[in-house]
């Protein structure tokens, strides 16, 4: 069975994207059949490209990057078996939009390992998208173990 995976922020062009290109990295190199999506819960860059700082530091180690940013959706809430917000604010925002009929399991992606949200690398420099890329290396094994160990 292949896993499936949503992972959001508020913009979708900084932490999500590249946690969804560093989950899909970990998973193959694990050889866990995955399908990983990012979204934002705001439409602020709906159609865009990741923001160049997220790419170059994918780039740098050697993580593929393909994404145009989108909004969460209600569909969703059912296509996905986890959603993984990247901050408290972004799961309450998803809190409030999910379906009743949801089958997603939604949690914070820090609730895996230490309970720590990513904060947003955007207003900073290089070095919070570096952060950024380490932390989502280390949600993503976190995370691997846990629901390979179901």
């Amino acid at each position: 069975m292949t896993l499936s995976v949503l992972i959001v922020c508020l913009g979708n062009i900084c932490r999500s994207p590249m946690g969804e290109a560093v989950l899909k990295h970990e998973a193959e190199k694990r050889g866990v059949a995955i399908k990983v999506d990012s979204a934002g819960t705001g439409a602020y860059h709906v159609g865009e490209l990741p923001d160049e700082r997220t790419v170059a530091t994918c780039k740098e180690h050697n993580i593929a990057i393909n994404h145009l940013a989108r909004q969460v959706q209600q569909s969703d809430f059912n296509d996905f078996q986890y959603i993984l917000a990247a901050d408290e604010s972004n799961l309450r925002n998803l809190e409030v939009i999910r379906p009743r009929s949801s089958t997603a399991e939604l949690r914070l992606w820090g609730s895996y390992l230490d309970n720590k949200p990513i904060p947003d690398p955007y207003y900073g420099g290089i070095t919070g998208f570096q952060r950024c890329f380490e932390q989502c290396t280390k949600l993503s094994s976190a995370f691997l173990d846990e629901v390979e160990g179901k």
